[in-house]
């Protein structure tokens, strides 16, 4: 849990940068056509893809699967009138997280999420936090044995997202995963994997 509060913290930082830079944008008579663009509502559809760097550890193991992530996700707001924003998304992710340790590997091929989103928007710019459910792929690796779980667990993160011009906008997000342990055969122990996940993205809003 204090992975996700830091990375939490972190990203709410970031956040209050691109807003404060986006109001010198503003600020400045001479830089009207350069601003950020200000969507009316952020409520609707959206449809995006996402690019990240996933660390974590296996239970019960040594092992720190580490590796790059990319994905797609898709998602609907709420918003009626006012600054909050309320939503869900889900996502699906190809992983090369992987690690070995003395005779075993681990890796996490792919993973997904559903979450619900609840943020206050200031114009261009949304702070949301998020959280739901996660599954995904442990797969273990030993004398070339190979045993796979698909594991059910759930995720918890927040991040900043800044409109940029009519229906396009980028997100920069960090979640924090835990899927669930189970008994894996070969290993002779219970294992799962428990991740941060850093990632931004582009959302294209219908």
């Amino acid at each position: 849990m204090s992975r996700v509060v830091s990375g939490a913290l972190a990203l709410v930082a970031a956040g209050w940068t691109m807003s404060a830079q986006a109001a010198d944008f503003y600020g400045s008579p001479n830089t009207v056509n350069q601003s950020l663009f200000r969507p009316d509502s952020w409520a609707g559809p959206y449809l995006g893809a996402n690019i990240g760097y996933a660390w974590g550890s296996v239970a019960n193991n040594p092992a720190k699967p580490s590796g790059f992530v990319g994905g797609v996700q898709a998602g609907y707001n709420w918003q009626n009138g006012g600054p909050w924003v309320f939503g869900l998304e889900g996502d699906i992710q190809a992983t090369g997280a992987e690690e070995t340790f003395a005779p075993w590997k681990f890796s996490n091929p792919w993973f997904g999420t559903v979450r619900g989103r609840a943020g206050y928007a200031f114009t261009n710019v949304l702070f949301f936090g998020t959280g739901g459910l996660a599954f995904g792929e442990l797969r273990a690796t030993t004398f070339g044995l190979t045993e796979s779980h698909t594991n059910l667990g759930w995720t918890l993160g927040a991040g900043a997202e800044v409109g940029l011009a009519p229906n396009w906008s980028a997100k920069i997000e960090y979640l924090y995963v835990d899927l669930a342990n189970s008994n894996f055969v070969i290993t002779g122990a219970s294992n799962g994997y428990r991740f941060g996940l850093i990632r931004a993205g582009v959302n294209w809003r219908f």
